[in-house]
């Protein structure tokens, strides 16, 4: 039941304050003590009665009245002017349209027009005779839905003749439903990158929001009220300007542009390709893409035009523009930088800065590269090495006291060892090798060939020696030989094993 009008002394108010004074209608409802819709449903009379202010001197409120409340004309409905339900649901797909815009630009100048609740009652009624896949109204550019088919495609190996299967990955445009389709080996997180990059470049733009399943790879946690992203995926979205919207948990309507997609894709691309024999992942997707392109082109039943058609002039206008680069498939791993500020990643060795020693960082792992995050902050980034077990060390990550030894490589260690003589360099072999990281075993090889400065290279070799015989890998091992003088020819009724650094020999006790 309508609710009681106001009197006109208000409403000339609510006139006054808007048309005379500029006051907002919020400001104005507050004033007069009247609902928003209520202030807005007058100034909207006020405009299609083409009022100002100040008002006429002989305005009364009769003739105000009329102007703003004018009688209904008793016109049969079949007989009022019907609008064009298609052009006014294909307007709606535009962004910021609204059914009361539409009801204006319908209703000004039209005679006997239908009134706005009769309007959009009408409008309802007949989106409900649509197929249900066009009840959502889906603004342009807004969405892209995601899914795998549940279907597959079998790749025989034409050397083996072995099959197999191929994943359809299928991605829909909601305001034009316009179709997206490709083949991948697998529905792991890199494939799931993949073919999001490759969709994106082929609609040649970036919708606001990505609506995915909540397939493992994509969505770590799926939550009915709180999905977890995976990081990949987030870092793909951030890179493309986007969102990653989960579809709710055993709700398929959250995502039914896609579902009906899907059900396209296998009935009327895999189905005609189940005789055919395919013997790459390329001659599989040659064939998909052209099946594709044809439902694309083909006129929709109900609309009277194609799915192209109604991407080129909904979607691809109000596509966001892609970036100047594709994205690049990244891994991210959490670490824990190790005593020797590196991190270990693919049995390589990475640097951080020494401040971070037992912190947690985050790792993007791309193909060439390695970037080490703190807190979300770039910490450090470097070429990924394809190698094993060798660091990559930047020296504005050492501390102080061990950018005196940046000029000692590995390579000069074992060739000045070498010099020094063939048990010198056996050690110092031995002590690069026994530690995790080479680098870490750099200043014990360093002391012991400094040790020649003081003590000649023939005593340090013997030293070294010494060492080796004892099982002993440590410069203070080899500095207390040639304290006590335990690099000189010994008994030769003395054990060797006897021989020890912490043991005081009998010459202590005379």
């Amino acid at each position: 039941m309508p609710g009681e009008r106001v009197s006109m002394r208000k409403i000339r108010d609510v006139l006054r304050l808007r048309l005379g004074h500029g006051l907002p209608q919020r400001a104005i409802g507050q004033s007069l003590r009247l609902g928003q819709a209520t202030v807005n449903d007058y100034l909207r009379r006020a405009r299609l009665a083409d009022l100002a202010w100040p008002l006429p001197a002989d305005m009364d409120d009769i003739r105000l009245e009329a102007l703003l409340f004018p009688p209904i004309p008793d016109v049969p409905a079949d007989q009022r002017p019907v609008p064009d339900w298609a052009v006014v649901h294909q307007e709606m797909r535009r962004p910021n349209i609204t059914l009361a815009l539409l009801w204006e630009e319908y209703s000004t100048g039209t005679a006997n027009a239908f009134g706005y609740s009769w309007f959009c009652d009408l409008y309802r009624e007949w989106v409900g005779h649509l197929k249900p896949t066009l009840r959502q109204v889906h603004p342009a550019g807004e969405k892209l839905f995601v899914d795998f088919a549940g279907q597959t495609m079998e790749v025989f190996d034409g050397a083996t003749g072995e099959g197999r299967r191929a994943e359809i990955f299928v991605a829909v445009l909601g305001a034009s439903s316009f179709i997206y389709a490709e083949a991948s080996w697998t529905q792991g997180l890199s494939d799931w990158i993949g073919v999001h990059v490759n969709a994106l470049a082929a609609i040649g733009g970036v919708p606001r929001q990505i609506v995915s399943d909540n397939l493992k790879s994509g969505i770590t946690k799926a939550c009915f009220f709180e999905p977890m992203v995976n990081r990949t995926y987030a870092d793909m979205a951030a890179h493309y300007g986007t969102a990653i919207i989960p579809a709710r948990p055993y709700k398929p309507r959250d995502k039914s542009k896609v579902e009906v997609g899907v059900q396209v894709v296998q009935r009327w691309i895999l189905a005609r390709l189940r005789n055919r024999r395919f013997f790459s992942l390329a001659e599989l997707n040659a064939a998909i893409r052209e099946l594709v392109a044809d439902i694309n082109d083909r006129p929709m039943r109900g609309w009277g035009t194609t799915r192209r058609a109604l991407f080129e002039q909904f979607d691809r206008p109000a596509l966001l523009p892609p970036p100047p680069t594709a994205y690049e498939y990244a891994d991210w791993k959490r670490c824990r930088v190790s005593l020797d500020y590196h991190v270990e990643i693919g049995r390589n060795f990475y640097s951080v800065p020494f401040q971070l020693i037992r912190q947690e960082v985050e790792v993007r792992i791309t193909t060439n590269t390695v970037e080490i995050f703190h807190r979300g902050k770039l910490v450090a980034a470097h070429q990924r090495d394809v190698g094993t077990h060798r660091p990559t060390t930047m020296v504005e990550h050492m501390p102080s006291s061990h950018r005196r030894y940046r000029d000692w490589s590995y390579e000069r260690i074992l060739r000045e060892a070498a010099a020094v003589g063939d048990d010198t360099a056996a050690l110092v072999t031995l002590i690069l090798r026994s530690r995790p990281h080479p680098e870490q075993g750099f200043r014990s090889c360093i002391g012991i060939l400094g040790l020649t400065r003081r003590h000649g290279a023939e005593r340090v070799d013997a030293a070294c020696a010494r060492a080796l015989s004892l099982g002993t890998r440590s410069y203070g091992s080899v500095a207390t030989i040639l304290k006590n003088a335990q690099d000189q020819p010994s008994c030769p009724n003395e054990p060797p094993g006897l021989m020890h650094e912490n043991i005081r020999g009998p010459g202590y006790y005379h």
